[in-house]
């Protein structure tokens, strides 16, 4: 029988439940998720997902168009997001088998 305190809840890694978009469109975590004690394996979790990194892919670029970030860090960056997205639909693949 698994452990009651390694048992993640229903919500764990779902990223429009743990960081949903607010009303001025940036993400935030819910107040109730700041007492949960997987907060930060499950933000971890829902950022590693293809949503998630399909969110960090549009903060690279936003950073590229403010002039942050240079051409040559933009494409190193999406780059590692796009290896990650592929090795993660690999193993959704894998598992469909």
């Amino acid at each position: 029988m698994a452990d009651k305190k390694n048992v993640h809840p229903d919500c764990f890694g779902i990223l429009d439940t743990v960081f949903p978009k607010g009303e001025e469109g940036m993400r935030t975590s819910p107040e109730v998720c700041f007492s949960c004690l997987f907060k930060t394996d499950c933000l971890k979790q829902a950022m590693n997902s293809r949503d998630g990194l399909k969110i960090l892919e549009e903060n690279i670029d936003r950073a590229y168009e403010s002039g942050i970030i240079s051409f040559i860090e933009r494409w190193s960056k999406k780059k590692l997001i796009h290896r990650k997205i592929k090795r993660e639909t690999d193993v959704l693949d894998d598992a469909i088998q």
